[in-house]
């Protein structure tokens, strides 16, 4: 029985598991991310996709949301990018809008992205798909009460004049790899 109990001990020698406690943070994050990027690969949900701008970085990512069916910008196609941090999870990844998106919670000159999971309410347990399905569902459900653009707020219960700011506003993306 004690060479059992001894055999299960812990070892001096053994490495901590936990991400950053002694071990490669920037490792760790890689690893996370390259499952990330195969759980999204894999996935079959609708009008989202994301992927690393090259072979040589997983921290830059480019991806695309489509409007949802039955929503204002159903059929149009939008471009974000998405930066992720040395200490992902653990801090959010930075996304915008590489495209004109003409939003209340997105900053129409810069591509900002006003929403609380990517900044105060921001969880380790987020991945980069639950990430893009709640940015796609943003578009169909703005937050009013807290718009980067005051104009695009005032007018989203005026779904005819919104429209029409949206489709001025809107350059559509080709779906070649150029940048």
């Amino acid at each position: 029985m004690d060479q059992i109990t001894s055999s299960l001990a812990p070892r001096a020698s053994a490495k901590p598991s936990v991400a950053g406690v002694g071990g490669d943070p920037a490792g760790s994050v890689t690893k996370r991310l390259s499952n990330e990027l195969m759980t999204l690969m894999m996935s079959s949900s609708p009008g989202i996709s994301a992927f690393p701008k090259s072979d040589a970085n997983l921290f830059d990512w480019v991806g695309t949301l489509e409007g949802p069916a039955g929503t204002i910008y159903a059929g149009l196609k939008f471009k974000i990018l998405i930066n992720f941090p040395p200490n992902y999870p653990m801090a959010p990844p930075a996304i915008k809008f590489d495209s004109p998106c003409y939003h209340p919670n997105v900053d129409i000159n810069g591509g900002g992205i006003c929403l609380d999971i990517l900044q105060d309410k921001w969880s380790a347990v987020y991945s980069v798909q639950t990430i893009l399905l709640s940015l796609q569902s943003l578009l169909g459900e703005p937050n009013n009460a807290s718009p980067l653009n005051p104009d695009a707020a005032a007018i989203w219960d005026s779904p005819e004049e919104f429209k029409t700011q949206l489709l001025k506003h809107y350059r559509p993306i080709s779906d070649e790899g150029s940048d």
